[in-house]
């Protein structure tokens, strides 16, 4: 049986014999997979045609050998990456020089980099090298260079030098290059694309639609899904919605299938322009779809449910990603305190000072600051609330909001605290903070209820110091202290100085005159 099954047919060895004598070793792999198409249909009908035989034993011997391919592409391919590692590694540890640069990429990369001709060694140099822009853009220019005496570029090549480029803010340069390979008539998808998005990055979205237009009219290359993605983004980031959406329906017109990232960037584009019924459809079709939502998608919808208030459906998505978040993304986990902090939540206390627990101590921002101090006011919790202001002082935070000013003094009123409360407004008046009337009229009202006159006083001295005129609920707040302290000479003068003032007089003076 077993030499029924190894009789190959005389058209196979002759592949396979053409093979082994032309066949370069770098292309082996991709040659063999290639031979094996074409190979196997023969093989099966020829076998079908000879004596009988398990149906399995070919096809067991074919997986047998594709499994031996794909592991010795793996292999390969983690021996590449652990070599570029090395040089990433050797080139970092010399950033600031830049002839030890030279001499490590010279005596290092440049072998790595020839043996390696289709470009994969030096575009896998440049991803290990993402996180430093600035220095991939100086090694990108070096195998610029080199490239004119040795081994020519690839359009890959090309097109993560545009990348690098562009994320460098150098959108000059991106084109300078994208330019160069077109000259080498190395113009392709990938080139457009890379040149696209660094347009996006950098804001330039009219430049990115008329390089699409250039594209859809190039004779040799034409616009593929990541081409449409880019577009997709584009005109979320600028909140056209309308475009963005109209992009979305041309992908299905040009025989392309949408991937995660373009249902990522629609989704992005609905959060952006705060359309939440809209990006949760999207989500909802990810979910009921071939396309299934990853980890980016429900990053996004938690950022989406957390700017729309949604806090049920957030906790809900917060939970599938709660260990991501946890550890990578702590502007997520602000987003949410915010959302709680906006709420009527009857534990939101508790779920913030959870949440506060994740972000490290010295990531300090003066808004989210700002909004606990208001949290804390609202509820009455003075400690907490005095915590956040002295971070505020510390930090040299200036609090410019009305509301958030009257939160605090309310909430002093509130706890009856006016020495804490007049504290307080002295702390703002030297920080530069917005000081507002209401803030004394609230010291005037705790002082007299305390029948403090003399402090209640002071604070008139504190008024006019802030350029603050009295109004007629100043002069009502004096009356009353004054009645209230039966203080009948005063009650009379700040009667008159209401007649003065055209504010009229309290009933009870009319009623008993």
């Amino acid at each position: 049986m077993m030499k029924r099954v190894w009789r190959i047919s005389d058209a196979a060895q002759g592949e396979l014999f053409l093979l082994r004598s032309s066949v370069k070793p770098k292309n082996l792999a991709a040659s063999l997979r290639s031979v094996t198409r074409i190979s196997a249909q023969r093989f099966i009908r020829e076998l079908d045609s000879q004596a009988p035989q398990s149906p399995t034993a070919f096809p067991s011997i074919i997986g047998l050998f594709a499994d031996k391919w794909s592991y010795t592409e793996t292999r390969a391919r983690e021996d590449l990456c652990t070599k570029v590692s090395q040089l990433r590694d050797e080139l970092l540890e010399n950033v600031d020089d830049g002839d030890e640069v030279v001499r490590v990429l010279e005596e290092k990369g440049d072998s790595l980099f020839r043996k390696h001709s289709d470009g994969s060694a030096f575009v896998e140099l440049l991803k290990k090298l993402r996180d430093w822009p600035q220095f991939a853009l100086e090694v990108f220019n070096w195998r610029r260079k080199h490239a004119e005496f040795g081994i020519p570029m690839t359009s890959e090549e090309y097109a993560k030098g545009i990348t690098i480029a562009g994320r460098t803010r150098n959108v000059d340069l991106a084109l300078e290059i994208f330019t160069e390979a077109a000259n080498k008539r190395l113009k392709t998808s990938s080139t457009y694309n890379a040149l696209m998005g660094a347009y996006m990055f950098n804001g330039f979205a009219q430049k990115c639609q008329l390089l699409f237009r250039d594209l859809k009219r190039d004779a040799i290359c034409s616009p593929t899904i990541v081409t449409y993605n880019i577009l997709i983004s584009t005109f979320g980031r600028l909140m056209l919605v309308d475009h963005m959406e109209a992009t979305f329906r041309q992908i299905g017109d040009s025989n392309l299938s949408p991937n995660l990232s373009t249902y990522n960037n629609l989704i992005a584009g609905y959060v952006t322009a705060w359309m939440w019924d809209s990006m949760e459809t999207t989500y909802r079709s990810m979910e009921a779809g071939d396309v299934k939502p990853d980890i980016t998608t429900h990053l996004l919808i938690l950022r989406g449910y957390a700017h729309s208030g949604n806090l049920e459906r957030m906790e809900e998505t917060y939970e599938l990603v709660k260990h991501h978040v946890n550890q990578n993304e702590i502007r997520l986990v602000r987003a949410m305190i915010c959302a709680y902090c906006r709420s009527s939540d009857k534990n939101r206390v508790e779920k913030i000072e959870a949440l506060l627990r994740l972000i490290p101590k010295n990531e300090y921002r003066p808004w989210l600051n700002v909004l606990l101090m208001r949290l804390y006011a609202q509820e009455d919790l003075l400690d907490q609330m005095e915590i956040s202001i002295n971070e505020a002082f510390e930090h040299s935070t200036s609090v410019t909001t009305v509301r958030v000013m009257r939160c605090v003094s309310t909430s002093y009123f509130r706890l009856n605290m006016v020495d804490k409360l007049a504290n307080f407004v002295k702390r703002a008046e030297c920080g530069g903070w917005r000081v507002s009337r209401s803030l004394y009229h609230c010291k005037m009202v705790m002082y007299a209820a305390q029948k403090r006159l003399i402090e209640m006083e002071r604070v008139l001295d504190e008024m006019e110091n802030q350029n603050l005129d009295r109004t007629k609920k100043t002069f009502w707040i004096l009356y009353k202290a004054y009645s209230i302290c039966g203080q009948k000479n005063k009650v009379e003068q700040v009667i008159g100085l209401m007649w003065k003032h055209g504010y009229g007089v309290p009933l009870d003076v009319l009623l008993s005159s």
